[in-house]
């Protein structure tokens, strides 16, 4: 099998879906990888070192598109779905409800499309989780971004002017971001909150050292898949309750609150940024799902009522280098389940195969996502 890797052409998308450290196990399998030239340079790897790994590479968009079986990608094909073989497949992160005219024409195309943010939160697919694995830097990188814009240190400094208090930082959400959003706050030695309405994640942030602010949970507050629920609206409103309780005495609020192919639920309203003091800063790691935050602006940094507001979008593209390397394995580790040999085809009665195969045969074969786009 070829599988082809092309340069992302996002805008601002640096990583690259393949990386020299796992070519090998690809190879090992012979299949045969052809790299567009420069598709790793934002991402510090070079054509040398993917040649040297194994790759082949290719100066031609279209003549990769035209020789790959299967294509590894970051990003959706939005602009190149026409290009690639029909017959042929793709996995990346394909945001098929944000695309449904691209998703229509994988489908048309018989493209086999496998969606990475679609691979099942079970334990046995936890090695091929990206969006776990993109969650974890968005949460360290949300924090260093606070840092900086925070006008005070995070630790307790004790020196020869004085002592100088931790900052107090809230987050709220403690999913994969969050709790790493805990952890890098904690290292850099804030004083630590956080809230979230899943009680099973409590005593993952209290292992972190953090305080968690409870309430009265419901019972249902997340999938079978480990995804977070839309909940009621008298749950939210008894939720920005207790978080406008603590505004006041916060310096840092790094909101991470999510729902799986929804709006991001709106917990901080304008109302409740006027109760922090100038200077506190709010970073919102749900800003492309429409924000945490009613102030939140998708990729800007705006100052409302004297609190810096961070609207950070793809977050994993800042810190390319491991992210990259993080996304490449969970891709590589999918890839090789779903062809488990040079000549194998994907069993589509597996749970994993399923659950992540948007389209097929001529079809959009995704029961959510079918119903979604029509």
């Amino acid at each position: 099998m070829i599988i082809g890797v092309p340069r992302e052409t996002l805008a601002g998308e640096t990583r690259v879906a393949l990386v020299p450290g796992v070519i090998g196990l690809l190879t090992r399998d012979k299949h045969e990888v052809l790299v567009e030239r420069g598709a790793g340079e934002a991402a510090h790897v070079s054509d040398r070192e993917l040649e040297t790994a194994g790759a082949a590479t290719t100066a031609s968009a279209a003549d990769l598109y035209r020789k790959a079986d299967i294509v590894f990608r970051v990003q959706p094909p939005v602009n190149e779905a026409e290009q690639m073989r029909e017959g042929s497949a793709v996995i990346g992160f394909l945001a098929p409800l944000a695309n449904p005219d691209m998703i229509r024409t994988l489908a048309r195309r018989k493209i086999t499309g496998f969606s990475m943010e679609y691979v099942p939160r079970i334990s046995r697919a936890q090695s091929m989780d990206a969006l776990s694995s993109m969650a974890t830097v968005a949460g360290y990188k949300g924090v260093m971004i606070a840092a900086q814009e925070l006008g005070k240190m995070f630790p307790l400094m004790m020196t020869a002017a004085g002592t100088v208090p931790p900052a107090s930082v809230f987050i709220l959400g403690a999913g994969v971001a969050g709790l790493q959003a805990i952890a890098t706050a904690k290292r850099l030695g804030a004083k630590v909150e956080a809230f979230d309405p899943r009680p099973s994640v409590m005593e993952q942030v209290k292992s972190l050292g953090a305080h968690f602010v409870e309430m009265e949970m419901p019972a249902d507050a997340e999938t079978a898949g480990g995804y977070a629920k839309e909940l009621s609206p008298e749950f939210i409103r008894k939720e920005m309750e207790a978080i406008a309780a603590r505004l006041p005495k916060t310096n840092v609020v790094i909101t991470t609150a999510q729902v799986f192919g929804k709006k991001a639920p709106v917990l901080i309203t304008e109302e409740m940024v006027r109760l922090m003091h100038p200077g506190s800063v709010i970073v919102d790691l749900a800003a492309e799902q429409g924000g945490n935050c009613a102030l939140t602006e998708a990729g800007k940094t705006v100052v409302r009522h004297g609190v810096t507001i961070a609207g950070p979008v793809n977050l994993p593209a800042t810190v390319p280098t491991d992210a990259s390397q993080m996304y490449a394995r969970n891709l590589v580790t999918l890839f090789r389940h779903l062809y488990p040999k040079a000549d194998a085809q994907p069993d589509f009665a597996d749970e994993i195969a399923a659950g992540c195969c948007i389209t097929r045969g001529g079809e959009v074969v995704h029961p959510h996502v079918k119903s979604a786009i029509g």
